[in-house]
């Protein structure tokens, strides 16, 4: 009885259907790189608009396409950021600057301002 068995299949896990005759769209390998370095290779239509960026998915960072240039037109380029003389010198001259600190001196050393030993 058991060779008279019949056997199904589960539905959805294979496909009747075989690639004979497909004729599959051309395709390129893009590669991106994260910041962390993980490479992703992404096979891409030639037809299809390739993204600048992709996300990584390793660490989910932004990855930029290998070989193209971090810097593009539609950026704007970055700021370099601002330290703490930059925003005091926008606060106040360095001949202002300059008559404060010997005035904190002159103090430090009459004994008008306590310093602490270490």
């Amino acid at each position: 009885m058991a060779d008279r068995a019949l056997r199904g299949m589960t539905i959805g896990a294979k496909s009747m259907e075989s690639e004979e005759g497909v004729e599959f769209a051309e395709r390129m390998m893009i590669t991106y790189e994260c910041p962390l370095a993980h490479v992703t290779t992404i096979p891409m239509s030639t037809e299809a608009e390739v993204p600048s960026t992709w996300e990584c998915p390793e660490c989910g960072q932004i990855a930029a396409r290998r070989g193209e240039e971090e810097d593009s037109e539609d950026e704007e380029p970055k700021k370099a950021p601002r330290t703490h003389w930059d925003m005091l010198l926008e606060r106040r001259g360095v001949d202002e600057l300059k008559e404060l600190l010997n005035e904190r001196l002159e103090m430090l050393r009459s004994g008008e301002i306590y310093r602490e030993r270490m």
